[in-house]
């Protein structure tokens, strides 16, 4: 069964009362600053997890914002594990930033392995920086990056930064928001991407040019189409449910979203 996943980042402008008037960097540094007191943590993080599992999810998606390679110690590590087993939550990839160095990067893919998760959708710089050492720390950990499509606007784009696929090392979490953005078809771009699509993150927006995010259905995204594309494919990773306002509480959209994926999934 395909798993279905709350991405954590859409709570990005939680930590600033749905007030996000500074952009994404704002709500970012203000949530590291509120999750990474340990003391607080426990209590903190498994808020988000009672959140997810009401609105009828069973994974997620740990964005950098709520646990950070940066500043995770092992205390915030073992309060994680134990709180995703006490809710029943599998974790499907860590989202973000992964670093620029050799040892940031080996910071990732240990918290990735310490969470559960062979996924990391987002991006490093040490892919242009150091191709080789990234490879051999994935290699060496088990661990698959995914790296979204933004800044690339076109599936063309993403591929020619895939290079070889480094034997299914290294591939794309599509994010079909941003695609869209763009003026690409968001179906189309999953068909061309084909077997390097390692993970999805499913956002539909309100019109091309614009970032601003809807429940499904709303927007002008063809979801319905991309589940098709991927079914057709053969895709066989998570479903990440994603949208992130900055001026509202994004949990009822959420669950919407989350029982129109289960209607087009049952299709």
């Amino acid at each position: 069964m395909t798993p279905f996943s709350f991405m954590s980042a859409n709570y990005v402008a939680r930590s600033v009362g749905y007030h996000m008037t500074g952009g994404w960097a704002q709500g970012e540094q203000a949530t590291n600053q509120f999750y990474e007191p340990v003391d607080t943590f426990p209590q903190r993080f498994e808020e988000i997890l009672l959140d997810v599992r009401a609105m009828g999810f069973d994974a997620l998606d740990i964005w950098m914002g709520h646990l950070n390679w940066a500043w995770a110690t092992p205390a915030h590590v073992v309060a994680t594990q134990s709180l995703l087993d006490r809710h029943g939550l599998r974790v499907v990839s860590l989202a973000g930033n992964f670093g620029s160095t050799a040892h940031e990067f080996e910071a990732a893919c240990k918290l990735a392995v310490a969470v559960g998760t062979e996924v990391l959708g987002g991006s490093t710089e040490l892919l242009e920086r150091d191709r080789d050492a990234m490879l051999e720390i994935l290699r060496r950990y088990r661990v698959r990056l995914a790296i979204e499509n933004h800044p690339e606007r076109t599936p063309q784009e993403m591929l020619a930064k895939l290079g070889d696929g480094a034997h299914c090392t290294i591939g794309t979490a599509v994010d079909t928001g941003w695609y869209a953005i763009h003026g690409y078809d968001a179906a189309l771009a999953i068909r061309e991407l084909g077997e390097h699509v390692f993970h999805v993150h499913l956002k539909d927006i309100s019109e091309s040019g614009g970032h601003a995010s809807c429940r499904f259905g709303a927007g002008i995204v063809p979801l319905e189409e991309c589940v098709s594309v991927l079914r057709e494919t053969g895709y066989r990773g998570a479903l990440s449910v994603e949208h992130e306002p900055p001026d509202r509480d994004p949990t009822a959209d959420c669950t919407a979203s989350l029982e129109t994926l289960r209607d087009w999934c049952a299709a």
